[in-house]
């Protein structure tokens, strides 16, 4: 070999040395700052919330998620890098440190954004209007001063330090060439899935210490290349359908899955009428659906203590299942699920919108048999595409915000100017106007409730707070405890705001000639996120209750149910008494409630966390999480357990349940239009 090719040779390996010496530094100045991100996360954390770890072991386990992202992503960053810093070395600095200052500043968003709200933000965002979104962000009355100055400082200090330190400091090449290399190793040897992170003493703790950049990116990705749903019918796991399990109650018995994926045939079990006396009239029924309504602080034996005082002593009169869930993680899976026992599509059953197919709900059903329907909501029912499902479903009246008189006061406005509309108080006052001037019976009255959602405000604060201290006091706290309660003031003041609204609406309503003839439900549309929860399952669990003078006893279930099963068991209760007219054939999802006392759970039950993440799944005593198995126990608590024989079965059955969502989202119908046409026109 020549000298000059020798040394052309040399002058090409010196060139990607300095080449990878510099991406070297750049990205530990990008971990060095992952790190203090975190340590800020941690301390804001801390400040803000109640955590029972230590600052240095969160931050530590924070550190070592930063980690496991660092080195899944500097081997391509690499590889993109390297070509281009040879062939221009100074426009591929500039657009590196950019790209830098760029991801800070959404991770910095996406920190405060999980501060806020305790909400990991990931693929959810691309389920909602820019203009919902909009609202929701101004709604939480966050946007203050501080969180800009802390983003300032530190985006000021990382630039400071992508200018200056490239100057300073050289990274030697042996140290340089090691990351790439351990990247490569980490990926290659799946490094990250065998770091698993220690359990922490709550859900929230787990979620704090999380990457969110890369909860965010990986979810994006999830959401654009979604998994296909197949499954394998010869493995031991396979089930048949995913409905299986109800054959403990009673079989499933698919009509035609080729052109309807969830039609079947009606399910003859009636568990209510054991439980009510019959009128000659067919009863009015109510369904309360309370904004954020958690059993974490929702009754007797809530493990946060019950803030719910007059729920709970309804609950003694009622049909009660504290061990109840709701199917959706926010409230866009509210009236399909319970009004109509839906699935869930693919952002949302009623995201749909013009393409939501037909079906038979409490709504039509119960327009078609002669009930006057209506929906009463103190915000602007437009949200989530409520009134498009509502008005698809044939109800006879929707009042929203936009329908209150000015004598009506609406909830105070945060710091951000916004109001979510009128609060529980006014809507149930409201309320009982127009019933004043619409006598009519029977009716079927659906209410969504608005005032336990962020920002928490009301309009008697100083007696709410009054209350919740007093409520601290009766629990017998230590102070150091009242201390962490007190950082979530807003919160309990609100339910405690909401039970007494309800109170005020049950002593109004006994006043009404109607009552004596007249069933209420009332469950939670999911639980207030914005309290720390203490497991996965926690978001889904509410109570339900089935109030009424018709009742011939009051009892209390342990049996686990959600809201898929509320209409199907409504519907029978009254074909069976008062002769509604309903096909013998329907699509919902549920199979009805369980009336059974001791704990058990004969229900498969699909659960979407957010618009987009369809990802939770519990069958039997078992609850799948993403690819996380836990076991349920008799208190609703829930510890992670390692069988792998068993997250197979749940995977399989919750894969045909997607598979069957999937064919709903590409076009299939949910019900024949002869049966539409007959039973809801």
């Amino acid at each position: 070999m020549s000298l000059k090719s020798k040394s052309g040779k040399t002058g090409v390996l010196n060139k990607i040395a300095f080449s990878t010496s510099k991406f070297a530094l750049l990205s530990f100045i990008f971990l060095g700052f992952l790190f203090v991100l975190s340590g800020v996360e941690i301390g804001l954390g801390i400040l803000n919330h109640s955590i029972e770890s230590s600052f240095f072991s969160l931050w530590g386990w924070s550190c070592l998620e930063d980690l496991k992202f660092f080195f899944s992503f500097i081997l391509p960053a690499y590889i993109v890098y390297l070509p281009l810093h040879l062939l221009i070395p100074r426009i591929t600095n500039i657009i590196f440190k950019t790209g830098l200052v760029l991801f800070f500043l959404i991770q910095f968003s996406l920190v405060f954004y999980f501060n806020t709200t305790l909400l990991l933000l990931g693929s959810d965002i691309f389920g909602y209007s820019l203009e919902e979104i909009i609202q929701t962000v101004g709604a939480s009355g966050s946007l203050s001063f501080t969180p800009f100055l802390i983003l300032f400082l530190f985006i000021s200090i990382l630039i400071f330090s992508l200018v200056l330190l490239p100057k300073k400091i050289t990274i030697k090449r042996e140290i340089a060439l090691v990351l790439p290399v351990i990247s490569l190793l980490f990926i290659g040897l799946g490094i990250s899935d065998r770091l698993r992170t220690a359990n922490m003493k709550s859900e929230f703790e787990s979620n704090l210490i999380r990457n969110k950049s890369q909860h965010f990116y990986t979810a994006a990705y999830g959401h654009f290349n979604p998994e296909l749903y197949e499954v394998d019918i010869y493995a031991e796991s396979y089930l048949g359908d995913f409905n299986s399990n109800y054959s403990i109650a009673e079989p499933i018995e698919y009509l035609d899955e080729t052109n309807y994926p969830f039609l079947r045939k009606e399910l003859k079990r009636d568990v209510l009428t054991p439980f009510f006396e019959t009128k000659e009239q067919a009863p009015d029924l109510v369904i309360i659906i309370v904004e954020g309504l958690g059993r974490a602080f929702t009754n007797r034996d809530a493990y946060l203590g019950n803030f719910t005082p007059f729920l709970d002593s309804l609950s003694n009169k009622s049909l009660y299942w504290p061990n109840f869930l709701s199917n959706g993680g926010r409230t866009f899976a509210v009236l399909p699920s319970l009004l109509g026992s839906m699935p869930f599509g693919e952002n949302g059953f009623m995201e749909m919108e013009k393409n939501m197919p037909g079906e038979l709900s409490l709504l039509n059903l119960l327009q078609e048999n002669g009930y006057n329907t209506n929906f009463y909501y103190g915000g602007n029912s437009e949200f989530d595409k409520m009134a498009m499902y509502l008005k698809k479903n044939k109800v006879d009246r929707i009042v929203d915000e936009n329908d209150f008189p000015g004598s009506y006061k609406k909830i105070p406005a945060s710091a951000s100017g916004f109001t979510w509309g009128y609060g529980d108080k006014e809507m149930f006052r409201y309320y009982f106007d127009l019933k004043k001037k619409d006598p009519k019976s029977p009716k079927l009255d659906v209410m969504l409730t608005v005032s336990m959602h962020s920002p928490f405000i009301t309009d008697e604060t100083e007696k709410y707070e009054l209350l919740f201290e007093e409520r601290l006091e009766d629990f017998g706290f230590s102070e150091e405890k009242k201390e962490r309660y007190r950082n979530y003031q807003k919160q309990y003041s609100s339910v405690l705001f909401t039970d007494e609204a309800l109170r005020q609406f049950f002593q109004e309503y006994k006043k009404n000639d109607k009552f004596n003839n007249t069933i209420f439900i009332i469950t939670g549309d999911h639980r207030i996120p914005e309290i720390p929860m203490a497991s996965k399952i926690d978001r889904y669990h509410v109570p339900l209750l089935i109030y009424s003078p018709l009742l011939k006893r009051e009892a209390e279930f342990e049996s686990v149910s959600s809201h898929f099963d509320v209409a199907p068991s409504l519907i029978s209760f009254l074909k069976n008494n008062y002769a509604l007219k309903a096909p013998e054939s329907n699509s919902f999802i549920g199979a009805g409630l369980d009336t059974t006392r001791s704990f058990q759970n004969i229900h498969n039950i699909p659960l979407k966390q957010t618009k987009t993440d369809l990802i939770d799944f519990v069958m039997g005593e078992y609850h799948l999480n993403g690819d996380n198995l836990y076991r349920l126990t008799k208190d609703f608590k829930e510890e992670p357990i390692q069988d792998e024989a068993k997250k197979d079965e749940l995977r399989n059955a919750f894969n045909q349940f997607k598979r069957k969502n999937a064919e709903v989202i590409e076009g299939k119908k949910i019900l024949p239009d002869s049966l539409i046409r007959k039973y809801s026109q």
